[in-house]
């Protein structure tokens, strides 16, 4: 199972203040820490929202761009990290582990939805498009 732990913005990840040397310490021995027991599949900070956008599309479809800053921090995501474990209880244990020199930080973690959760719907010529792409992303970049 996949799962996403996101890091919820603060006042501090939108103000684009950078992490301590401590906490990227602590991050990295976290990191290093799942990447050992096989659980790590990504991770990455994300830019204040200053720096990006928001697309909506309304009824009629078509695109309406929102530059950033957004006003709702609750809202906002500051980074995620992916990892696969047997259970969500195993993936809590993980989360459960976070650095605390992050403190204060709210994590949220979600469930990864599988190909084969989505039923008769993704049919087998989709599974077989979405497998081609995915076997293309996990071939290493030339440069």
């Amino acid at each position: 199972m996949r799962f996403m732990i996101i890091r919820k913005a603060d006042q501090q990840t939108e103000a684009g203040v950078m992490p301590s040397e401590q906490l990227l310490t602590d991050m990295t021995t976290y990191n290093e820490e799942m990447f050992k027991a096989g659980v790590l599949l990504a991770g990455e900070g994300l830019h204040p929202s200053a720096k990006g956008a928001r697309v909506k599309f309304g009824t009629d479809g078509k695109p309406l761009v929102v530059d950033g800053p957004f006003a709702e921090t609750k809202e906002l995501i500051a980074g995620f990290t992916m990892i696969q474990t047997n259970s969500l209880a195993e993936a809590l244990e993980w989360v459960k582990r976070w650095p605390a020199s992050d403190a204060p930080v709210e994590l949220e973690i979600r469930q990864v939805f599988e190909a084969e959760e989505f039923g008769a719907e993704f049919t087998p010529e989709m599974r077989a498009v979405e497998d081609q792409m995915r076997a293309q992303l996990e071939k290493p970049k030339q440069k």
